[in-house]
């Protein structure tokens, strides 16, 4: 379905916008009127990472006149091969500073507004509140739902994408038009069960394809041209080179835009809703975590048997000297167990601690009562015990 546009039209384009912004300007659908509502528009991107470098570039560079950047990481050099938005000489600098770098460089016409800081209950509404559009490049679930949470009750429509591998999604939510992110994913999946794009890898150049996406669907919007996204989910597989859309409906039932809403104000506390670890998990690391000197002299000593519960290309990268691999896999199927000696203390570690203390609440449950994890993870070894090693 068409939709009105989103902002009013600017009073007038300036030679210098005319000259940058022509091949908008000759395209009917956009021509002037479109191009001044893209200069009138106030859009903020929630994340300058790997969706967030090119929805900011092509925001920027398509005219929208009040781009804000929210992000309170620092430039990693991991990062750089998808988060096209920064350099190797950014890296240290925080996100937001960089891309707003980035951007000027792209479009000086345009107003910039940085804000170098977590997006929390405590502030997302006051930001929000002085944008019309907001773009969704976050990679956890618990911003997610805040992001759709305070874009419904401030009845503002927000354009969200997600990617994993060689997978990519988006869709437009507007509570007033359609459904939002609750009607299509109502509680976030068990802890553990998703993996994030840290655990799992992203193809750097799919943050490209569904960004471009995002940036699409918002120059739609704010020019009232096409059909958005709104009500269909997009669905991109770059491996097969695959594109389908999927019918969502808006959820009489939903607890936040539903015609009976429980949900009237903010949640309290969205990384408990969407925790990073089962609570069983939770429970059998208390007391079992141990640190990444304590380990190192565990394996001086020789007694404790150190599983590595990675992937087996994430092993390949970088692994502790004298770790066995046993991919989580096998402990969630029960395979792992019968590995385990009864003689020695079983050690668990993965990337950065939340797969394996997943894994030690299955080790525990088995009878492994005095099994550990390393807190940190492998991320924790290299800081603290063997620093030259790559980090991933």
């Amino acid at each position: 379905m068409s939709l009105p546009p989103l902002v009013e039209p600017a009073s007038e384009l300036s030679v210098d916008e005319v000259r940058r912004y022509s091949r908008h300007l000759i395209i009917p659908d956009v021509g002037m009127d479109g191009q001044k509502r893209l200069k009138n528009a106030k859009v903020l991107c929630v994340g300058a990472g790997g969706l967030g470098s090119p929805a900011l570039l092509y925001l920027a560079a398509a005219g929208v006149g009040t781009l804000g950047i929210i992000d309170f990481d620092v430039v990693d050099e991991s990062n750089l091969q998808r988060q096209i938005i920064h350099g190797q000489s950014d890296v240290g600098r925080p996100k937001a500073e960089s891309a707003a770098a980035s951007v000027r460089e792209i479009n000086p016409l345009i107003d910039v507004i940085v804000h170098n800081e977590a997006l929390s209950n405590d502030n997302v509404m006051d930001i929000f509140s002085g944008y019309d559009l907001i773009v969704d490049g976050t990679d956890n679930f618990a911003t997610r739902y805040m992001v759709n949470d305070a874009a419904v009750l401030l009845g503002k429509p927000y354009v969200w994408g997600s990617i994993y591998r060689f997978d990519g999604q988006a869709s437009v939510f507007w509570a007033e038009h359609g459904p939002c992110y609750r009607c299509l994913y109502p509680e976030p999946p068990p802890p553990g069960m998703v993996p994030s794009c840290a655990e799992g890898g992203v193809l750097g150049v799919l943050c490209a394809s569904i960004g471009s996406i995002q940036v699409n669907e918002a120059i739609k919007l704010i020019a009232g041209i096409g059909e958005p996204l709104v009500g269909r989910l997009m669905i991109y597989d770059a491996l097969e080179m695959n594109y389908r859309s999927v019918k969502v409906r808006k959820d009489p039932e939903c607890p936040l835009c539903g015609k009976n809403p429980t949900i009237t104000e903010l949640l309290d506390d969205y990384e408990a809703f969407c925790g990073a670890i089962s609570e069983e998990a939770a429970d059998a690391t208390k007391d079992s975590t141990i640190t990444a000197t304590e380990l190192k002299d565990l394996l001086d000593n020789g007694d404790i048997f150190l599983v590595d519960v990675r992937e087996p290309n994430e092993y390949e990268i970088v692994n502790i000297p004298g770790a066995t691999l046993i991919p989580k896999g096998e402990f969630l199927s029960g395979a792992a167990l019968e590995r385990l000696p009864q003689d020695k203390r079983v050690v668990l570690h993965c990337k950065s601690g939340a797969r394996s203390a997943e894994c030690l609440a299955i080790v525990k449950n088995a009878g492994f009562s005095d099994a550990a994890h390393l807190g940190g993870g492998v991320l924790a070894w290299i800081n603290q015990i063997e620093p030259d090693k790559p980090a991933y």
